[in-house]
């Protein structure tokens, strides 16, 4: 595409500003130990604000991920904060973001920090907030956290600073969780084998000690850690789980699960080698929680998931929320509802009694719990789905753009709108983030999003519609459309 690159953008080095979750940046550009210092300290006053006087009789959690620097990164944060008075429980070793998130919980710490840049290249790194809640720090804590850059400069920890710092593992009191929100007792019809994929991120192995032995058998892949990712992104969606799919059908497994670089989203890979997208696992484990567990609650989706869910959710007599897209949104309804679940399209899902957050551990042994259950396949259970809920293709493209131009872009589309998308008509738009455009079709289901990311510089494309062909031929139409007018702004 003209004006855009389908390659990480160079060069770009915007101010420290928290994203869709956290603040992230280029290594030694804009993330650098110095601008980390800056956040972590800003961070440590907010907290004390918000906490009163009593804020620091309660501790901080601080965990990591496998990137370059990471594990220092977050020593220089643990220090700060102690410096700042704050007792603080550093993580032992690299550990997912949700399980940062559960021990804020458990431990009724004030909050918590974890150096990381998720899903994003290894060029990258970042910092994620959590509140006291165990989710994501809320848009106010973090415009606070913005508003307190470099109002105090970042203190040193001196000796005594640093005996209020305990480094701890974390990791048994979460996998003993994670555990106990399957039922073990349920067998399959014979015993699975599991390709579990930590993209040489946090998650490790910690996959195959929560599956139950009668479940079948896990083969680890890419569990060592390696902040380059084996030189892919760690996210779990093609083409970056090539190699799961490939292991996969080497190995004649039943199924494949990719956590994130931080492990808090979850793709899944059918028997075949074929990605099953987050909109069906969404629309799967809303079936499995109703029609197995007996559950009941509302649902609620990120903006660019498909429609698979709206018709189960329809079926199944459940109210469905729609959010703007960021798990931030998601949470604050799960704080405010009675939500049984929520995903988003990038693999987040969350549940109800375990935490405000996307969790891809803990999603992934449900999606494991859900073939169990039903003594049939992955591929039985997709079929089904497509039965209720109709056919869905999917895809995402992404193109490196300055977020000025980006925003620029979305601004032209407003005024100019288009109303055909390659031969299909538009229909509606929705503008709840960034601009959804219906097209025209028999079963209402094709629709294109257009929308600059809210973590990195790139606009993202996102496509469905019944059939593969028609998702190509739409995402084709929308990027001569977005090219013309990039080229023009």
């Amino acid at each position: 595409m003209r004006g855009l690159s389908s390659q990480d953008g160079e060069g770009l080095t915007p101010m420290i500003s928290f994203g869709t979750d956290g603040w992230r940046g280029v290594i030694d550009d804009d993330f650098t130990e110095a601008n980390a210092a800056l956040v972590v300290q800003a961070a440590a006053e907010v907290w004390a604000e918000a906490g009163g006087a009593a804020a620091r009789e309660r501790p901080l959690v601080v965990g990591y991920d496998t990137r370059f620097n990471s594990a220092r990164v977050a020593t220089q944060a643990a220090e700060i904060l102690a410096a700042n008075g704050w007792r603080v429980l550093l993580a032992d070793r690299p550990v997912p973001t949700p399980l940062v998130s559960f021990s804020v919980v458990t431990v009724g710490a004030a909050g918590g920090l974890v150096v990381t840049a998720s899903h994003n290249p290894a060029r990258f790194n970042g910092i994620k907030l959590k509140g006291p809640f165990g989710g994501s720090a809320s848009p106010e804590f973090t415009a606070r956290v913005e508003r307190a850059l470099g109002r105090t400069p970042p203190r040193g920890a001196d000796r005594a600073a640093r005996t209020r710092i305990e480094v701890r593992n974390l990791v048994p009191p979460y996998l003993e969780r994670i555990g106990s929100r399957v039922e073990p007792g349920l067998r399959p019809e014979r015993p699975l084998k599991i390709v579990a994929d930590a993209m040489h991120g946090a998650t490790g192995e910690l996959f195959r000690a929560l599956v139950p032995p009668a479940w079948g058998e896990v083969e680890p892949l890419r569990a060592d850690p390696d902040p380059l990712f084996g030189g892919v992104h760690p996210e779990p969606i093609p083409p970056h789980v090539d190699a799961l799919a490939e292991a996969v059908r080497r190995s004649g497994a039943d199924l494949g699960l990719a956590m994130d670089g931080d492990g808090d989203r979850l793709g899944v890979v059918a028997p075949d080698g074929r990605y099953v997208t987050p909109h069906a696992v969404l629309a799967l484990l809303t079936r499995h929680l109703v029609q197995v567990r007996g559950g009941r609650g509302e649902v609620v989706k990120g903006f660019a998931v498909g429609v698979q869910i709206d018709r189960v959710c329809a079926r199944l007599g459940l109210t469905l929320h729609v959010t703007p897209i960021g798990f931030k949104h998601i949470a604050t309804l799960m704080q405010s509802r009675d939500i049984l679940i929520g995903g988003e399209e990038s693999g987040g899902i969350g549940f109800r009694d375990h935490l405000p957050e996307r969790d891809g551990l803990l999603s992934g042994l449900l999606v494991v719990e859900t073939v169990v259950a039903s003594r049939g396949t992955l591929d039985d259970l997709l079929r089904s789905l497509e039965a209720e809920a109709g056919a869905a293709a999917y895809r995402r493209r992404d193109y490196t753009l300055h977020p000025d131009l980006g925003r620029r872009l979305v601004a032209r589309l407003d005024a100019e709108p288009p109303d055909r998308i390659g031969a299909r008509r538009v229909v509606r738009v929705d503008a709840l983030d960034g601009r959804k455009y219906w097209v025209d079709g028999e079963d209402g289901g094709a629709w294109v999003l257009v929308r600059p990311s809210g973590t990195e510089p790139i606009l993202r494309v996102y496509v469905e519609a019944p059939r593969t062909e028609e998702v190509d031929a739409l995402h084709r139409a929308t990027e001569a459309l977005v090219s013309r007018l990039t080229q023009e702004s």
